[in-house]
């Protein structure tokens, strides 16, 4: 009696978080719901309805947050994925300094060898020369012609 109460306590705890990750296809119809909205709002704005614009405005909010939730569900319960192996920087004496936006890097810092996949941890898609990258346990967008920081999700990885 005790090991099935034991097994259901642990059922219990276990499947919820689970059952809260995202499947691609949903992930997916989110990601076409957020551009719907956006397409929306914009029509209201070329419209001029105040009314428009602000329930246009209310629901892009709305989706924007439940698809932060989601990423967040995501990564709690898949916490193995952001437990990258340790980082080693591009040369011996490197130390981690924080990043921000509008920095700039040397090409060591973003080579291949540094380049995370955006689709296994669900990380916005890059645009034309840009690329994920792995910086400590931070993952930063980078510009490779130019080196500059575009964007940087501190902490991602555990």
């Amino acid at each position: 009696m005790r090991k099935l109460i034991l097994a259901s306590a642990l059922a219990a705890t276990v499947l919820p978080a689970a059952a809260m990750a995202q499947s691609y296809g949903e992930v997916r119809h989110d990601q076409r719901e957020l551009r719907h909205d956006q397409r929306e709002l914009d029509r209201a704005y070329a419209r001029g309805d105040r009314d428009d614009i602000r329930d246009a405005r209310h629901e892009l909010r709305d989706d924007r947050r439940e698809r932060r939730d989601d990423w967040r569900d995501y990564r709690r319960a898949h916490p193995e994925a952001f437990r990258g192996p340790r980082y080693v920087g591009p040369r011996a004496g490197w130390r981690y300094r924080p990043v921000a936006a509008g920095y700039r890097f040397e090409p060591v810092f973003y080579n291949r060898r540094y380049w995370i996949d955006p689709v296994r941890y669900r990380l916005p898609p890059v645009v034309g020369y840009q690329r994920w990258v792995r910086y400590g346990n931070d993952v930063v967008l980078v510009d490779t012609r130019s080196g500059r920081v575009v964007n940087v999700y501190g902490g991602f990885f555990y």
